[in-house]
């Protein structure tokens, strides 16, 4: 191990999860969520159309690889006139993602939430809607924290995907600074290293949240 590389490289590496990973993370994981709502609203709206629209959105998403969305996203859109920069790409192609799978975690919580919920809300003169907006929803978005938590840490871990489309994250920052010195394994493990340490403060918080919430569920 070359520890003066090590000391020289984490804080390059540090600033990339900072500047590059950390903010990607955070807008793709917020743009996913309205997609997925909307697409789990969709999926239990009871029309056809719709519900077949969404569903075939949630499948093209969790059948293609995420590198397969990215490269048809940076490389493959400009071939019919679309160019668009490393920063809007990754947030197009995780969002999207992140999307399609989160869809099937909300359709899943609004589901499990008894159907009594919804008569009380409709004998109070509450419409659908309101019921779905003012009762439902609050309540499924408790049961969806779980798997939704898990979701956003595989998607920092995902994210660094984005260095094939010269996208500047953390990942990106450990290969820049390996390629000179030809120090890969030290780099990349230095790079790993970094990712597991943001994967376990996200666990932790995650714990204290689902903790937090359990002792406000009825």
């Amino acid at each position: 191990m070359n520890w003066q590389l090590i000391l020289e490289s984490l804080g390059p590496i540090a600033i990339g999860a900072v500047t590059g990973t950390i903010p990607l993370t955070l807008a793709s994981f917020a743009l996913g969520l309205v997609i997925a709502v909307a697409l789990a609203l969709a999926r239990i709206s009871g029309v056809r159309w719709l519900s077949g629209l969404a569903r075939a959105y949630i499948s093209a998403i969790r059948g293609t690889p995420l590198l397969v969305q990215l490269f048809v996203i940076f490389y493959g859109m400009p071939q019919i006139g679309i160019t668009l920069d490393p920063w809007p790409s990754a947030i197009i192609a995780l969002s999207m993602n992140v999307g399609g799978y989160a869809a099937e975690i909300i359709r899943a919580s609004i589901l499990s939430i008894p159907r009594g919920q919804w008569e009380a809300a409709s004998m109070i003169g509450m419409s659908r809607g309101q019921s779905l907006w003012r009762i439902v929803l609050p309540q499924a978005a408790r049961v969806s924290v779980p798997p939704l938590s898990n979701t956003f840490i595989s998607l920092v871990k995902d994210t660094s995907l984005c260095s094939v489309i010269l996208f500047t994250e953390l990942f990106r920052v450990a290969q820049r600074i390996a390629a000179p010195s030809g120090e890969f394994l030290t780099i990349y493990i230095v790079a790993a290293a970094i990712y597991w340490v943001i994967c376990l403060v996200l666990a932790a918080g995650q714990d204290r949240l689902e903790k937090k919430l359990d002792r406000y569920a009825v």
